[in-house]
């Protein structure tokens, strides 16, 4: 059984130039909570180990592989919550967070943290996404 479901994007020119939305507005469709996902190797095992870049890259591939198990993409997240253990990776991440999403950004908070549960581990995004 398919459910239509519409999304409307709140934009601010500031929001947007942080690769974010204030709000995502949704209606319809069945909604996907996503467990915070962290990595430290790759598909391959090679380790991430202090690659910021390689751990955003692969946190998100495993979500989008989460994602279309249950019949979406990551066009389909919300709102998602990124914690990263450097202030100074900000920037960073808010510029792979444009890379991924285009111009229809999800809500987000994006917090620095003193650890997550390994010392190698970078990032975390924790997400929602709804999905026809």
């Amino acid at each position: 059984m398919s459910t239509s479901h519409s999304r409307v994007y709140i934009k601010k020119d500031l929001a947007q130039t942080r690769a974010y939305s204030p709000a995502v507005i949704t209606q319809g469709g069945r909604i996907v909570w996503l467990a915070g996902q962290t990595v430290v190797a790759d598909s391959t095992g090679k380790s991430l180990a202090g690659d910021f870049v390689g751990q955003v890259r692969e946190v998100f591939s495993l979500i989008s592989n989460t994602l279309d198990q249950a019949g979406g993409s990551l066009k389909d997240i919300v709102t998602m919550t990124v914690s990263i253990t450097d202030g100074r990776y900000g920037d960073t991440f808010t510029k792979l967070r444009a890379e991924i999403f285009g111009d229809d950004f999800p809500a987000s908070a994006l917090i620095t943290v003193t650890g997550l549960a390994k010392p190698e581990m970078l990032v975390e995004v924790q997400a929602i996404a709804v999905v026809d």
